[in-house]
């Protein structure tokens, strides 16, 4: 019996594996094959232990679960699939009452459990904080604009000893006045112009931007599903986003460089949930992938929060920003970050397919 036509099968917001008596796979659902980056036909007659990493002994209490024909529930560990970093996950796994010897394996990824459900009243402090920041930096910026003509006029009848001291205010000043700038963009409330993107067409352009400028010591690697349909989203703003997330790896790689890899797919199963219970399907997926040293622990879940930076005279504006974009696009971005692999993915909604007129039809 086949469960691929089954409506509730397919329907199932969460990964789930059907295995047989001898632990091999016998179907995926759409969410499955999202998560394992595979379709349900190319992956059945696996071992389910092959595809699917577990960071905990869990064969035996499967053995016993399947013995005794009882369900297990196992919470807080890391699911690997080989393509993609471990993600933190809770696994349900139950015997088919009806089919003696088979078990139905759910996996619950925790970020879309435990991190898609977003704050309305958050989201309005945020932006009020937002203006007040963008406020200040205007303001700011009018006494700094004084101190650096001073500080010129001043050096104008010094020798060259003192004009070091000069020239350090100057340089200071500006410094200070580019990270206001950064906070007045970051102010920027300017919704996106949404309209049909071709995600690959953005990715391009990001990609050869950064061959040529501060990228240029990187490799990077193209890896897309062509059959990806467009974006609902402003093809300038995404490409502020990628733009960011590719200096961001750049910039963790250094002088000797690494590689970047580009991967786009289609995830059935993304929806962003929100407080008041509505949601959105978001099934187009970005991965920006680096081989980099990955985000430092500490600030690895404040890494979107504005002023949070793991470099050394970093602003820590450009993530926030990108989370800001990618918020006011009404999608979603998530990190998962380990030594040598750092994945920063973007989850974005399609945009609705045009009408055929009934002429166009016949």
């Amino acid at each position: 019996m086949s469960l691929e036509d089954n409506a509730i099968w397919a329907s199932l917001p969460v990964p789930a594996l059907l295995l047989d008596p001898e632990d091999r796979i016998e179907e995926i659902n759409p969410a499955a094959e999202g998560f394992l980056n595979t379709s349900s036909r190319s992956i059945r007659g696996q071992n389910v232990w092959e595809r699917v990493m577990i960071n905990s002994p869990l064969e035996d209490a499967f053995n016993r679960a399947r013995e005794t024909a009882s369900p297990l529930f196992v919470n807080d560990v890391d699911v690997g699939t080989g393509e993609r970093a471990p993600l933190h996950c809770n696994l349900q796994i139950a015997p088919l009452s009806d089919r003696p010897g088979y078990m139905l394996f759910l996996i619950s990824p925790r970020e879309l459990a435990g991190r898609m459900t977003q704050d309305h009243s958050v989201k309005s402090a945020a932006k009020s904080a937002i203006g007040m920041a963008e406020m200040l930096a205007h303001e700011i910026k009018n006494p700094l604009a004084g101190i650096t003509g001073a500080a010129q006029l001043l050096s104008m009848g010094l020798d060259a000893e003192d004009r070091e001291l000069t020239d350090l205010i100057v340089a200071e000043t500006r410094r200070v006045v580019k990270l206001l700038e950064q906070v007045e963009q970051f102010g920027n409330l300017t919704l996106p112009d949404l309209r049909p993107v071709n995600i690959h067409d953005v990715l391009d352009r990001a990609r050869r931007s950064a061959l040529l400028g501060f990228g240029a010591s990187m490799k990077i690697i193209e890896d897309y599903d062509p059959s990806l349909p467009a974006a609902i989203g402003d093809p300038d703003q995404l490409l502020q986003v990628v733009l960011n997330l590719l200096k961001n790896a750049a910039q963790a790689a250094g002088k000797e460089g690494g590689t970047i890899r580009l991967h786009t797919y289609f995830e059935h199963s993304f929806r962003l949930r929100r407080a008041d219970g509505g949601g959105r399907s978001l099934p187009l997926q970005i991965e920006i992938i680096d081989d980099g040293p990955g985000l430092p622990p500490d600030i690895a879940d404040q890494i979107f929060d504005p002023f949070v930076s793991g470099r050394e005279n970093g602003t820590g504006l450009g993530l926030a920003l990108v989370s800001k974009i990618i918020s006011d696009h009404e999608g979603w971005i998530s990190v998962n970050s380990v030594p040598g692999h750092t994945v920063f993915r973007i989850s974005l909604p399609m945009a609705p397919r045009a009408r055929k007129t009934k002429k166009e039809s016949s």
